[in-house]
């Protein structure tokens, strides 16, 4: 276990912020391209009502993720908000996944692994 645990940990809430960041993405681009104008269109509101209910619980747990991981990451607040913002706009996730990824997560676990004994830090 020694030195790889910090490693290890943090390559888990990557994967872990990264599959929930696609999932609250995928769903709120359903809900509000597809759910929002068949309830409007048709008075059909399924999508909107379950998705929308799916997509809220999910967020949550994309939330606390999403903190967890830029608390790994030592993310000042102002860097956290978008971050932590980021499912309730659609498409917004993946920007901001793609902004992380490269300006803090790559960073971080390149760290990890060339110093696999020491804490990684993001910027």
């Amino acid at each position: 276990m020694g030195g790889a645990a910090p490693g290890n940990r943090l390559k888990a809430y990557v994967t872990g912020y990264r599959v929930m960041a696609y999932l609250t993405g995928v769903l709120i681009i359903v809900i509000c391209f597809a759910g929002l104008p068949l309830q409007f269109a048709a008075g059909n509101d399924w999508i909107d009502k379950w998705l929308g209910t799916v997509h809220g619980y999910l967020y949550i747990v994309y939330v606390v993720i999403a903190y967890l991981l830029g608390s790994k990451l030592r993310l000042r607040p102002m860097q956290m908000i978008p971050l932590l913002l980021a499912g309730i706009v659609p498409i917004m996730t993946f920007l901001v996944e793609r902004w992380m990824v490269r300006t803090y997560i790559a960073p971080a676990l390149a760290a990890a692994a060339a110093a696999p004994d020491q804490q990684p830090v993001g910027r």
